[in-house]
């Protein structure tokens, strides 16, 4: 099954995700296309009109365009997932967790997908981060 990862760069969901035999379906490999096109010549400036177009689908023109963005590359992930993976309140180096408003309309949009999805806490020590996993290891199997 496809899962979609939050955060959606987080390596350590992705390899999770992975190792229990499902796609995750994260934010990196749709970047790297973007980095990889002829194209374009600076990657900073990788936006292109169609970016533009598909993030209007999942937020108005009053939205900052930052996170119209961030829902062009992560809308037609959760559009393509058969589950999500949530991780709630991890630190900044965890993943891209800098805008929450783009973090809340992609847990909005999951939620209105109806996918099975599990949120779990970050965990703070490593009693918690075994039992985190447990969590997720068990939602992952259940899926199959």
């Amino acid at each position: 099954m496809k899962v979609f990862i939050d955060p959606p760069n987080s390596l350590i969901l992705f390899d999770l995700v992975e190792r229990f035999g499902h796609e995750p379906l994260g934010t990196m490999a749709p970047i790297q296309e973007r980095i990889d096109k002829t194209e374009v010549d600076m990657p900073p400036m990788n936006v292109s009109l169609d970016d533009v177009v598909k993030g209007l689908k999942y937020a108005g023109v009053e939205v900052p365009s930052g996170i119209r963005g961030r829902l062009a590359l992560w809308g037609p992930l959760i559009e393509a997932a058969d589950a999500a993976l949530i991780m709630e309140d991890p630190p900044f180096n965890f993943g891209c967790v800098g805008c929450e408003r783009s973090n809340e309309m992609a847990k909005y949009l999951i939620r209105r997908r109806g996918i099975p999805a599990l949120t779990v806490r970050y965990p703070d020590d490593k009693e918690e981060a075994v039992m985190t996993v447990g969590r997720i290891k068990e939602f992952l199997e259940g899926l199959k």
